[in-house]
């Protein structure tokens, strides 16, 4: 018969992970907002256009 051990994998602390996952967030949501407000189609840019609008953000 074999003795089967298991070694204990301490855990991966989240604090780290936490600020990126947030910050990649930001940058895709401002990769986003940037890519609709540029686009040669005019129902996404109206999309994003009305959006920035209805959130008080000035545009124009």
């Amino acid at each position: 018969m074999q003795n089967i051990t298991s070694t204990a994998v301490a855990p991966v602390s989240s604090t780290i992970s936490k600020p990126l996952q947030i910050a990649g967030t930001f940058l895709l949501g401002l990769v986003i907002l940037y890519a609709a407000g540029f686009v040669n189609t005019s129902a996404v840019h109206n999309a994003a256009h009305d959006m920035r609008h209805s959130q008080g953000f000035p545009c124009h």
